[in-house]
């Protein structure tokens, strides 16, 4: 639950401490097994109506976690924002700030003066909730690769049953970015009757095979590092980081667009002025900046889990799920209006995806609103622009609340 910090620039929700719920239920997964005990790590921001339909729940792309906005209570080594920096009024640094801040607090996108914004840490996470880090009552010791393969519909089957034991049985909206687009249409198609609007940004229907083929080269570089050990290296004393930190360097790359690259390093020589005829050293700024990212990234990310995430999204494909190959079938019987919000420079999850999805949800004559923004960051663009994002999405949603007013009133003539 977030707490009011004063020092804090106007819009933050203050800080925040993450809470965690053990879930009463197993959770039937689409491998066939159940799993429990399952636990869930959490944040909320804003408060709840009293009759409980002001619920947006926000989910995080692969690296994220359960903090999406304000300071952490206890800030970690390192966080989901790398590379950001925030400051109090008086120009203190603060450390641990939620990877999709810009986006939630009072007045922004999701204004918690409004909503009451719900984030997790998705089912297989490291940041709280279970996943192969988390211990296997049956052994004792770390799932390892023992944890079932998941899929993101078992991600949101668990954030349903979550949400169950909070007593929240409908959503204003559900919203994410990449992964968390997945997501958010998962809950459209498994629970239509339980959510009012989704909001996807820089996401797709499934995975294009360039994206399934980097995504395969980042797993591959973790299962050959030799410290992996078949997934049991919990307890060894070795860490597959090296594999992990090259996971991570593909990853970067992805995210960015190669116009991004060439603004933020060009070929600009990272110690000297002159090539120092090394091969080890990383005497381009790109290399160092590659470097840094995976030298964080290993110290607050386990390699199952990002194994098991990545496996997900790639397995993510709506037509193949629910549409016996047809997209336009898939997406019948969602009730829910859309909003999708693609980039322009976005060569992962590009807006032909985006468009597709509105096509097909168009063609069925189902609302959906989509947007393309120009902007030269690549993927990143949805945690970079939220400038941008802020006034479309509080449009929506505002369109949204408007028109189930309208039709509670006219329910109750």
């Amino acid at each position: 639950m977030a707490e009011p910090a004063s020092t804090l620039a106007a819009g933050s929700v203050g800080t925040v401490e993450t809470r965690y719920l053990d879930l009463p239920e197993p959770v039937r997964l689409d491998c066939g097994r159940e799993l429990h005990p399952i636990r869930v790590a959490y944040e909320t921001y804003g408060a709840l109506s009293p009759r409980r339909d002001n619920v947006i729940l926000v989910c995080h792309a692969l690296s994220g976690d359960a903090h999406a906005a304000g300071f952490a209570k206890a800030p970690p080594d390192e966080g989901t924002r790398d590379g950001f920096a925030a400051e109090d009024r008086d120009g203190t640094a603060r450390k641990g700030l939620g990877w999709w801040d810009g986006m939630i607090g009072p007045g922004k996108a999701f204004d918690t003066d409004r909503f009451f914004v719900v984030s997790t840490n998705l089912l297989g996470g490291c940041r709280g909730t279970t996943g192969p880090s988390s211990i296997d009552p049956a052994t004792g010791r770390p799932y390892g690769p023992d944890f079932p393969v998941i899929t993101v519909a078992d991600m949101v089957r668990t954030e349903r049953a979550f949400l169950a034991a909070l007593g929240i049985e409908r959503l204003a909206a559900v919203a994410g970015g990449s992964l968390g687009g997945m997501q958010a249409f998962e809950w459209a198609i498994l629970f239509p009757d339980q959510v009012d609007a989704v909001v996807s940004i820089a996401s797709t229907h499934a995975l294009h095979p360039q994206g399934v083929a980097w995504n395969a080269i980042a797993r591959d570089a973790i299962m050959r590092d030799p410290a992996w050990q078949g997934g049991r290296y919990h307890g060894t004393g070795r860490m597959p980081d090296a594999g992990m930190g090259v996971a991570r360097m593909v990853g970067h790359i992805t995210y960015l667009s190669a116009v991004a690259l060439s603004d933020k390093f060009g070929r600009r020589l990272q110690f000297a002025d002159d090539i120092r005829y090394t091969i080890t050293d990383a005497e381009f700024q790109v290399e160092s900046y590659l470097r840094h990212q995976a030298a964080s990234f290993v110290k607050r990310f386990d390699a199952n889990t990002y194994l098991y995430t990545s496996r997900a999204l790639t397995y993510f494909d709506l037509a193949r799920q629910y549409g016996e190959g047809s997209l336009e079938k898939a997406l019948e019987g969602v009730c829910a209006r859309t909003l999708l919000i693609a980039f322009s420079s976005d060569w992962l999850y590009p807006p032909s995806a985006s468009t597709q999805i509105a096509d097909a949800l168009g063609a069925l004559g189902k609302p959906a609103e989509l947007h393309v923004i120009e902007a030269p960051y690549g993927h990143d663009c949805f945690l970079l622009e939220e400038a941008r994002q802020t006034p479309i999405i509080r449009r929506f949603l505002g369109q949204h609340c408007l028109a189930e007013t309208g039709a509670a009133g006219r329910a109750g003539r």
